[in-house]
């Protein structure tokens, strides 16, 4: 085989990395093994006809800056300066359908290969995961404080600007169309119910115990302190329960 020849399939399977790379080969070789190592990876990656069936159907492809297709070529070459550059913008367009999936004649799963790439990109402390999940963390917030993940005082034009003209509808006297509702529990625009604390203690657990909180950790560290703090007092104010409850 030709030098040229060899150069050109190096160039196509992203070996070896460019001088221009932002980070180091190691890294990329890390990152790459993150990906492939998962147990879902086999199975949503089987092989690749480049036929673009999944791009086809892609909603988030005619919108977008989005192929599945390139997403599954970049893993099947195991081009891993294309597998960087991807996980910085181009994995957040996925919508998440798995319309790819359905369609694609390997039964390969772009979107499920999507998801391992940000599972990464959150894992590695990529900019890009820092950047889109920002704007959750107010929810995230809400989530862990009230068991709620939205509520009503947190619908406003400010929030949601995207929600265009609609958003006028809400933009009402909430104190007072929910005193106006029959359920006490509904009497405040600062949750959409109330959540017992027990509720908000397990809801915890599971984050702790699946990672959630170490990747959040990873993301926003300070948000993780709140968090964390939050759910110290929720923790003693439930283990003082539970002691009532014996001495009862």
């Amino acid at each position: 085989m030709s030098h040229s020849s060899t150069s050109r399939i190096q160039e196509f399977i992203g070996d070896p990395v460019s001088d221009e790379s932002p980070v180091g080969r190691e890294q990329l070789e890390e990152i790459f093994q993150d990906i492939q190592s998962d147990m879902r990876y086999d199975h949503e990656l089987n092989g690749c006809l480049n036929c673009g069936i999944c791009t086809a159907t892609c909603p988030a492809a005619h919108y977008y800056d989005f192929s599945p297709r390139e997403i599954v070529q970049l893993l099947w070459t195991e081009n891993l300066e294309g597998i960087y550059d991807a996980m910085q913008e181009k994995i957040w367009s996925c919508a998440q359908c798995y319309t790819c999936a359905a369609r694609c004649p390997f039964g390969n799963s772009p979107g499920g290969l999507v998801m391992l790439m940000r599972e990464t990109a959150i894992k590695h402390g990529m900019e890009s995961a820092k950047s889109v999940l920002r704007p959750f963390s107010r929810v995230m917030l809400k989530l862990i404080s009230t068991g709620n993940q939205l509520s009503p005082d947190m619908i406003n034009p400010e929030h949601f600007a995207d929600w265009g003209p609609n958003i006028s509808k809400v933009d009402a006297p909430l104190e007072l169309l929910r005193k106006a509702i029959p359920m006490p529990t509904l009497h405040t625009t600062k949750t959409a119910w109330e959540v017992n604390l027990k509720t908000s203690v397990e809801l915890y657990t599971i984050w702790e115990e699946t990672g959630v909180l170490d990747s959040l950790e990873t993301i926003d560290e300070n948000l993780f302190d709140v968090i964390c703090d939050i759910m110290d007092e929720k923790r003693d104010d439930y283990e003082d329960w539970l002691d009532e409850q014996d001495e009862d």
